[in-house]
């Protein structure tokens, strides 16, 4: 296996701002940021005046990776391309968008600021999540042969 592009330092500094906005966005507002959560608000809001902070933190998202490159950060990384047809992709997130609503939760939400909390149920739902993207990859890459 060959590892390209490994850089610890901007990971490192990335883990450490996202723990940061966690935690600000906690302290804040009160609020966990789980980002299905946070966007899902957006298309359906509970509260309107609860939009504004929401549409901020997904605009930070955006805006963060083109600041990084902006910068330079990231000189020397390549252009990303998908090696899949467009169809299989389409349905990878839709079958991500539905794994959130069943786990009520995504990623973000139960991986990073739920076992922060030391939350039981979002220890099984990282658990769960990371086990079926490792069987995915293995599949994917060793028995089926798309990539």
């Amino acid at each position: 296996m060959t590892i390209i592009n490994f850089t610890p330092l901007p990971a490192l500094l990335g883990g450490s701002l996202i723990g940061l906005a966690a935690a600000f966005l906690l302290l804040a507002q009160g609020r966990v940021a789980g980002i299905s959560g946070i966007a899902g608000g957006i298309i359906y809001p509970e509260d309107k005046n609860d939009i504004s902070w929401r549409l901020m933190f997904v605009l930070g998202l955006v805006l963060g990776g083109f600041i990084y490159q902006w910068m330079g950060f990231g000189v020397g990384v390549g252009h990303i391309r998908a090696i899949v047809d467009t169809p299989l992709l389409i349905i990878g997130g839709l079958l991500v968008g539905i794994g959130t609503q069943i786990g009520t939760g995504c990623t973000s939400g139960h991986g990073i600021c739920g076992l922060a909390r030391r939350s039981p149920r979002s220890l099984v739902a990282t658990l769960c999540f990371m086990g079926s993207a490792v069987v995915t990859v293995y599949v994917v890459r060793h028995l089926s042969g798309v990539a």
